[in-house]
């Protein structure tokens, strides 16, 4: 095993667990980091593994949310928690515009928009609006402050907005689903939460959509790097969800906006020169 390939991977696995929470696209940073770090596999097996690294950070979610995501109460004699079946159904009814659109268009939005261009004007778009919503919403009070107060109309809503992330590579779908949120009177925490449990089945069947197409012939080298990236980004989830969700108990996702602007302008910059 070499251990340059296990550095690059680490390093891959906590970019991963670093920006697909923070709203700042995954994508994005992915696409500089593709340019300096090249993995020694084939393109098949890296196509994948780019999309199901991403089940380390999942983990993260799960293991720290697992009293709310989990729809039974098992401390006492399994019994049925309402509230969080209902959550439940929220989340597959936001996550079914971007199913739908994935599953029918997948191959062809990625020839239409992965590239560095439209990765950037994403950026700094939901850059700019990060800025502009978080100004608006100065001094107002929000409408919704916990997941149980979202409702059927509020998740649609957010997901049509996942979907847009899911359309627009360098959005970012924690970016595109905060947003939504925080247009219509979502408080923060809660907005950030949301992503969270929107990503389980969004990424779970993104992840399980990859394998299947790559299939499940790998080589021991391929699974020891898959499973190390997993490693990686899922340490790294943990310590970048208990930031983020510190972080906006006290501030604004104005510094996100920011990031995203500067880091927009870099990779138009880079790739117009290289």
């Amino acid at each position: 095993m070499d251990i340059i390939e296990l550095i690059k991977v680490f390093i891959l696995g906590v970019v991963e667990g670093i920006t697909e929470w923070l709203p700042i696209s995954s994508t994005g940073h992915m696409i500089l980091v593709d340019e300096f770090i090249k993995l020694d596999v084939s393109a098949e097996f890296l196509e994948m593994f780019l999309v199901v690294i991403q089940l380390g950070a999942i983990l993260a979610v799960i293991f720290l949310y697992f009293d709310k995501l989990m729809p039974f109460d098992y401390r006492h004699g399994w019994k049925v928690k309402k509230d969080t079946f209902s959550m439940w159904f929220k989340i597959i009814f936001a996550c079914l515009p971007a199913a739908v659109v994935g599953i029918l268009f997948d191959d062809q939005l990625n020839e239409l928009f992965y590239n560095p261009l439209t990765v950037a004007i994403a950026l700094i778009v939901f850059g700019i609006l990060f800025i502009f919503i978080e100004n608006y919403n100065k001094g107002r009070s929000s409408k919704i402050n916990s997941i149980s107060e979202i409702t059927y109309n509020t998740a649609l809503i957010i997901g049509i907005f996942q979907l847009i992330a899911a359309i627009f590579p360098g959005t970012s779908r924690s970016g595109a689903t905060i947003v939504g949120a925080l247009l219509i009177g979502v408080s923060r925490t809660v907005a950030a939460e949301f992503t969270f449990f929107l990503a389980v089945p969004v990424m779970l069947g993104a992840s399980l959509l990859k394998i299947v197409k790559f299939g499940f012939a790998f080589t021991s080298y391929e699974l020891i790097l898959l499973i190390f990236g997993m490693a990686v980004a899922f340490v790294v989830s943990m310590i970048t969800i208990k930031f983020l969700m510190s972080y906006i108990k006290k501030h604004d996702f104005k510094v996100f906006g920011w990031y995203r602007i500067i880091l927009g302008i870099i990779v138009l910059v880079y790739f117009m020169i290289f």
